[in-house]
């Protein structure tokens, strides 16, 4: 029998009415891209720049209203030809015309765009000429990413992003106050979990929503009696202090300590033992080939790549740094990030696959890195989307144990005793169907590692040789299961078995199976997953159950 949903008090920006963002929006918005634009004008035209301006004012240029020769064509250089022509000032101010409808637009597009929460979806109309009216179920929610860019945390502003499921169904609010915004994801996690609003008085509402002298945006608001304004500045220059220095998880909202801590020594070593600095390796021997056999022409591709790589590597050591994993009522909350920070909530009963890798340069030291499959989240993403699939960036396997605790708490006492086979194990293994000795035709290195077990209402699978994996797929979730065989496996009598899942990085597959083996498993793969999403009610963590 269900019990009634229990009632939660909901924040201002959830009460079903409409409301705008954070009101330095449009300069988060607008002012990052003028600043990129100008910035890039600025790079390629800086040299002409001085020169023209150095040599038209110095002390003994020619005299007001004379051309100096800089040489050149100058219609083909526009700094130079408006200088000549003394267009200059008309320039500047076609500029700052430009800037300031520029900003209008963005502070139109502000006035235009407003959302609401409903006890169903959250919805959000936008738009100047041509509006759109978006709707997101809450209790597709997949999970809600809040990243505070250091530009924005300077206004004390946030960035949430509604992951829904479904590709391209992401719902996003920029910018938010960086209070409300973690307000506002902790009432759409509860009204996603099955519990019902609580209305404004009733008993139990203890929880005082909004700081006086604040709006919905968090800025605050004169008030009679209110202290002066330099009173006022140096208690915003504090709070924005000790939101630099605070950290990422809100203690109030997740346990304290992180359950795992990345020391920064692991995280630089781990990336240069990455596979990207392979590449990075041959990439400089490339160019340092280039330049000793004058072939220059070289240098137009390989010096970008470098930079992309280093770009690549720099980012995957500052985006580990302060991580912190913990859980929560609302499911699993990951933060990380120095100056720029972003953390996630992934609610429960949202991770469809979960895998634990490791490359083989990391196998000395025992690292691992774990990701997972969430829907609306694509394979094919990049960027931030793709970094949220990143729960554990590298670890120890005792780490790894502790996250996969996090990640599956319900099946995670039925998993234990194959975490250490799956993980470095080989060959037979209690628990594990393991590939047969003429697997070795097909995957010679690796055939003793695979292996298939079913446990716990969990699929563990485990394969690899060069990037060692293995893969936890809760069977109430799996899309579908499947074996195959092309004619040399069935000239081996051996059969693949693949589960499908939401579209992620993870594909959890065994490569080699005996062909009775293989159909074993299929069979009680495919009748338990039945069985065990009838039962699965984890995404409604909100709502009691009781038989």
């Amino acid at each position: 029998m269900t019990e009634p949903a229990v009632r939660t008090p909901i924040g201002p920006l959830a009460d079903g009415e409409w409301h705008r963002l954070h009101p330095a929006s449009p300069l988060l918005r607008g002012g990052l891209v003028l600043i990129a634009v100008l910035g890039f004008v600025l790079a390629n035209l800086r040299e002409r720049i001085v020169e023209v301006f150095v040599l038209f004012f110095a002390p003994g240029a020619e005299a007001p209203g004379e051309t100096p020769d800089f040489g050149g064509d100058w219609a083909e250089d526009p700094v130079t030809g408006l200088v000549a022509r003394g267009l200059i000032g008309w320039a500047l101010l076609g500029l700052v015309v430009v800037i300031v409808l520029v900003v209008l637009a963005f502070w139109f597009a502000w006035r235009m765009h407003t959302f609401r929460v409903t006890d169903e979806a959250l919805e959000v109309r936008s738009g100047i000429l041509f509006r759109s009216h978006r709707s997101a179920r809450l209790d597709r929610i997949q999970g809600i990413n809040i990243a505070r860019p250091v530009f924005a945390r300077i206004f004390g502003a946030a960035k949430l992003d509604v992951s829904v499921a479904g590709q391209s169904g992401n719902v996003d609010l920029s910018y938010l106050g960086s209070a409300q915004a973690d307000r506002l994801r902790g009432d759409l996690l509860r009204l996603a979990s099955g519990a019902r609003r609580q209305e404004p008085g009733a008993p139990g509402d203890t929880e005082t929503v909004v700081a006086a002298g604040a709006d919905a945006s968090g800025v605050a608001q004169p008030e009679s009696g209110a202290p002066s304004v330099v009173d006022r500045a140096g208690t915003v220059v504090g709070r924005r202090v000790d939101e630099f220095l605070s950290p990422e998880l809100d203690p109030d909202l997740a346990p304290p300590e992180s359950v795992v801590r990345l020391p920064l020594p692991r995280v630089i070593a781990s990336a240069l033992l990455g596979g990207s600095m392979i590449w990075l390796v041959a990439i400089i021997v490339i160019i340092v080939v280039a330049l000793t056999t004058g072939t220059l022409w070289m240098l137009f591709t390989f010096v970008p790549a470098a930079i992309g790589v280093v770009s690549y590597l720099w980012s995957r050591i500052t985006g580990s740094l302060r991580y912190s994993i913990a859980g929560t009522r609302d499911g699993v909350r990951i933060g990380s990030g120095l100056l720029s920070t972003a953390n996630q909530t992934i609610p429960p009963g949202r991770v469809h696959a979960i895998e634990a890798s490791q490359w083989l340069l990391w196998r000395a030291f025992g690292w691992w890195t774990v990701r997972v499959n969430v829907a609306g989240q694509s394979v094919a993403q990049a960027g931030d989307a793709a970094r949220r699939t990143l729960v554990l960036p590298v670890g120890t396997a005792d780490d790894v144990r502790r996250v996969i605790g996090l990640l599956a708490p319900d099946a995670f006492d039925d998993l234990v005793p194959l975490l250490d086979a799956g993980l470095a194990g080989t060959g037979p293994a209690t628990g594990f169907t393991s590939a047969p000795r003429r697997a070795a035709w097909i995957r010679p290195f690796s055939w003793r590692r695979i292996g298939i077990a079913v446990e716990g209402g969990t699929a563990v699978l485990r394969s690899g040789w060069l990037l060692r994996r293995l893969a936890f797929v809760p069977l109430a979730r799996m899309q579908s299961v499947a074996v195959a065989a092309g004619p040399v496996r069935r000239g081996l009598r051996l059969e693949s078995l693949r589960i499908h899942t939401v579209a992620g990085p993870i594909a959890p597959e065994v490569p080699a199976l005996d062909r009775a083996d293989a159909a074993a498993a299929f069979t009680a793969i495919a009748a338990e997953a039945v069985d065990r999403a009838l039962r699965d009610r984890t995404d409604r963590w909100g709502v009691e159950h009781a038989s």
